[in-house]
């Protein structure tokens, strides 16, 4: 670890990080959608933050399970990216923004190819402008999975990736265990209302693997993968799923700066995502912190305005030239 962070008194525990940033958002300022079209017929939206000027980088922003540009972590690195005058756009997953996507398929945390898309989309585009990248805990994964499959042909030159479930089939199993369960249940609650109207909707309900009734028993992430990502998103089953969407083996293939940062204490996650040394890339920076629990960081403010770690550390490491590390 290069960096350090501590807690205040009032947010050593890895529940209070998780939960009170969700409580004390921050204005998100105007964004400028764009919607991209995909080859398969579906879409994502492209929330600007701004356009790039005169070979600008752009910072792409890719949200976590269920997230979107309304979440918490994306509303305060826009802002400090405001603040700082920079180029900032947020990729949605399918969804994600607001609006549902047209097919039965989804997103899912290992789904690299609508980022490749959105990608070549900006380098056609902008192709003086250098695209760093954040992704935060599912998008995290998708991140890690991306810089590891693309290797030196990756279309981003600097990344973050923030509490990331890198080992997907551990982290499921830790989200069916003490107050980690309410977690789970709040974030299935929304996959399955999102199922319930797909499976309602007279075009796509045929094409869906489960039925109305089904819907309801499926409220642990193993039992909605098994039933629902794996078969809408081509893998055998839920352990075939977990371990080829699971960004741990890629690390050690990434050829960019990237910066991975976990908290030990994180409740979405256990012990079996903090690579070993042999699974990283020398091009990989990797902390791992006490505290902070998941996608959190609070280090001092007070509980009704705190002040985080993450906006600071995340651009002071993509903001350094390609050639360091910090």
């Amino acid at each position: 670890m290069t960096h350090s962070f501590s807690p205040p008194w009032w947010a050593k525990s890895p529940h209070i990080q998780t939960i009170l940033p969700v409580f004390t958002k921050v204005d998100r300022p105007v964004l400028s959608r764009e919607r991209l079209e995909l080859s398969d017929g579906d879409f994502i939206d492209l929330d600007w933050l701004s356009f790039p000027k005169d070979g600008q980088s752009i910072l792409v922003i890719i949200h976590g399970l269920e997230g979107s540009a309304e979440s918490h972590y994306v509303r305060r690195i826009l802002q400090e990216c405001r603040d700082r005058g920079l180029c900032a756009v947020v990729h949605h997953h399918r969804s994600c923004s607001g609006e549902r996507n047209r097919l039965a398929r989804s997103y899912h945390s290992g789904d690299t190819q609508d980022l490749q898309a959105h990608l070549t989309h900006l380098k056609l585009r902008y192709p003086n402008s250098k695209i760093r990248a954040v992704g935060y805990s599912l998008g995290g994964n998708v991140l890690t999975k991306y810089l590891g499959e693309h290797d030196d042909s990756s279309l981003i030159e600097r990344a973050v990736v923030v509490s990331a479930p890198l080992k997907l089939a551990a982290c499921a199993k830790r989200l069916e265990r003490g107050f980690s369960k309410v977690y789970q249940s709040y974030l299935i609650k929304q996959l399955q209302q999102k199922l319930t109207e797909k499976v309602k909707d007279r075009q796509l309900g045929e094409s869906m693997p489960v039925s109305i009734s089904q819907i309801d028993e499926l409220n642990t992430f193993y039992s909605f993968d098994h039933s629902v990502t794996a078969p809408l998103h081509g893998f055998t089953g839920v352990d075939d799923y977990y371990h080829r969407a699971s960004g741990m083996d890629y690390l050690k293939h990434i050829r960019q700066p990237t910066l991975v940062i976990h908290a030990e204490d994180d409740p979405f996650m256990t012990r079996e995502v903090i690579p070993a040394a042999d699974k990283l890339s020398p091009h990989v920076v990797y902390e791992l912190h006490n505290r902070g629990g998941h996608v959190g960081f609070i280090e001092g403010g007070t509980p009704l305005k705190p002040k985080y770690y993450l906006e600071r550390r995340i651009l002071t490491f993509l903001s350094q030239s390609d050639t360091k590390t910090c």
